[in-house]
C-alpha cells in the first residue's frame, strides 16, 4: 500500500505543474526546459557516475568496505531515471541526489536503519591490508595419485 502512495502522488503533482509552469511561460518555453534539464542532467550523471565509479574501483583495489560508494552509484543511476523522466518535480529531485551532500545524508539515513550481519573476505585477506601485486594468494587441495596395476597412470598418451 505504502508503494502505491508514490505512484498515486507523483504523476499528480507533476500534472499540476505542468499546467501552472506551462500557463505562467507557456507551452514552447515550458517543454524547453524539460529537454534542456534532461540533457543537462544527462551530462552531470555521466561525470558524477565516473568519479564514483572510480572510488569504487579503490576501495575493492585496498579491500576497504565499497558500500558508501556503491550507494552513491545506485543514488547517482536513480537520479539518472529520474532526470530523464519528464517532470519538474521528478527533476528537482534528480537534481537534488546529484549533489554529493544530499547524497551523504541519505546514505547515513539508510545505513541507520540497515543492520549488516557480517561481511567476509577471500582466504588471507583483510580490510585494509594492502594488496601485494608480486604474491598470489590461492587454495590448493593435494590429490594423491591412484596407481593402476593393470596399465599407465593416465598422465601420458600412446
Amino acid at each position: 500500500m505504502w508503494l502505491f502512495l508514490p505512484f498515486l502522488l507523483v504523476p499528480l503533482i507533476e500534472i499540476a505543474l505542468f499546467i501552472q509552469v506551462g500557463g505562467l511561460i507557456g507551452l514552447w518555453p515550458t517543454l524547453a526546459i524539460v529537454v534542456l534539464t534532461a540533457i543537462i542532467g544527462t551530462a552531470l550523471v555521466r561525470s558524477q557516475g565516473m568519479r564514483v565509479l572510480s572510488e569504487a574501483r579503490a576501495s575493492f583495489e585496498r579491500l576497504s568496505d565499497p558500500t558508501e560508494p556503491l550507494a552513491h552509484g545506485a543514488m547517482i543511476l536513480f537520479s539518472g531515471a529520474l532526470l530523464l523522466t519528464p517532470g519538474f518535480f521528478t527533476d528537482a529531485l534528480g537534481f537534488a541526489l546529484l549533489v554529493p551532500a544530499i547524497r551523504a545524508a541519505v546514505y547515513r539515513w539508510v545505513r541507520a536503519r540497515i543492520v549488516v550481519e557480517g561481511v567476509s573476505f577471500g582466504p588471507g585477506q583483510r580490510p585494509g591490508r594492502p594488496v601485494d601485486p608480486e604474491v598470489i594468494e590461492t587454495e590448493y587441495h593435494e590429490i594423491r595419485p591412484t596407481h593402476r596395476p593393470d596399465g599407465p597412470s593416465g598422465w601420458t598418451r600412446h
